[in-house]
Order: C-alpha cells, then sequence, then structure tokens
C-alpha cells in the first residue's frame, strides 16, 4: 500500500489486518508514481484471485446478471453498483466485455466488483445454453414484443439470468435467441430507451425484491 501520511492512521485497522508492506509519501511524490493527479491518498497494489467457474457461480446463486459485450467500463462498474444494491447475487460475463477491475469500473462502482462474485464465460453464446436447466433466461429490451418488466413479478420463484447487451446494439440475435423471455422497461415522452445501467436498476429493483 501506498499512501499519503494522513492517510497512515486513518487505515491503521486495514494495514494491521493485511501482510504486506506499506509506504508513506507526500503528494508530489504520488502524482510521480502515477503519471497525474487521480491519487486521492491511498493506492494498493495486489493479486487477483482466480475467477470461478461459470457453472459454480450459478449453481450457487438465485438472481445472476449476463452482460454480453459490454465494452464501456462506466456501464460495467455501475451495474456492478445496482446488482450489487439491488439483490443480485453475481455476474457472468461475456468473453469480450470490459475488465470489472480497470480503474474507472472499479471507481464508478464504489468498490462492488470486490464485493459481488462474477465469472467470465470461456465460449458464447454456448454458456446462455448450460443456463437453461438452471435458470429463466430474462433478456432486456426496449424491442415491442417484450413484455412489460412488472409482469414478472408472478414468476418471482423462478431462479433468474437477466441479460443485458452493450449500450446501442443491446443484446445480440444469438443471445435473443437463447433467451426464454424477452423483457422491456414501458416508457412514456417519446423516448425508445435508457441507458443500460439505468435499464438495469430499474430491472433489478423489481426483480432483486421478488421473493421466492
Amino acid at each position: 500500500m501506498v499512501m499519503a501520511p494522513e492517510w497512515v492512521e486513518r487505515m491503521s485497522a486495514l494495514i494491521d489486518a493485511v501482510d504486506a508492506p506499506v509506504y508513506s509519501a507526500s503528494y508530489d511524490v504520488l502524482r510521480e508514481l502515477t503519471g497525474f493527479n487521480v491519487h486521492r491518498g491511498a493506492l494498493a497494489s495486489f493479486h487477483r484471485r482466480p475467477l470461478p467457474a461459470v457453472d459454480e457461480l450459478v449453481a450457487a446463486s438465485r438472481r445472476v446478471v449476463v452482460l454480453e459485450d459490454m465494452v464501456s467500463h462506466t456501464n460495467v462498474g455501475a451495474i456492478f453498483r445496482c446488482a450489487a444494491a439491488l439483490g443480485m447475487d453475481a455476474v457472468v460475463l461475456s468473453p469480450s466485455c470490459a475488465d470489472p477491475l480497470y480503474r474507472r469500473s472499479v471507481r464508478v462502482s464504489m468498490g462492488a466488483v470486490f464485493a459481488l462474485p462474477y465469472a467470465r464465460a470461456e465460449s458464447w453464446p454456448g454458456v446462455l445454453d448450460d443456463m437453461a436447466s438452471a435458470l429463466t433466461r430474462v433478456a432486456l429490451t426496449p424491442a415491442a414484443d417484450g413484455i412489460e418488466l412488472d409482469e414478472m413479478r408472478s414468476r418471482s420463484g423462478e431462479r433468474m439470468a437477466v441479460l443485458f447487451g452493450s449500450e446501442g446494439p443491446g443484446l445480440t440475435k444469438d443471445a435473443l435467441a437463447r433467451s426464454d423471455v424477452r423483457v422491456r422497461v414501458p416508457m412514456s415522452g417519446g423516448v425508445d430507451s435508457l441507458n443500460v445501467a439505468t435499464a438495469a436498476a430499474v430491472a433489478f429493483y423489481v426483480l432483486g425484491r421478488a421473493t421466492p
């Protein structure tokens, strides 16, 4: 860990709990280390834990978020934050999704990327076929043929995988073809779609609060 002097006491509980070297330096030195003025007072470097297998994650979860080809680190971080706050259990990423541990994702998620279990699929969209026996696959889409989100309350006892595509193109045809139900968030005022993280928050609020 590397931190400004005034953070040493503030971080004392964490420092005492972790067997790792701790360095303190002025903000001028910290700016030189990072290359620009991004340091908020404390930084840490750590090894990543190995990710669990998708089937292992699915078996232990009732509500799974599935992100397909989501390349925006901002949207990935925001969805993790919403998922952690609104009753989702885990996240499955397609092979080309942005890294949740990229700095921007971590900051936008407010650390939720460290709290919510996630896995990265090795095959796509085949992993959606593997989920079929365990989860109802719910595709979020603005398409008119989707049922309204509120109608899913009647299926609250089902274990679900909630699928989201990248901003703009949305879910691919392959992913939509493998969904069990298409769901849309009803909108008014001539608006045809929501930002994907906003749509996710609305969906999680409805589906995450459902009781088994």
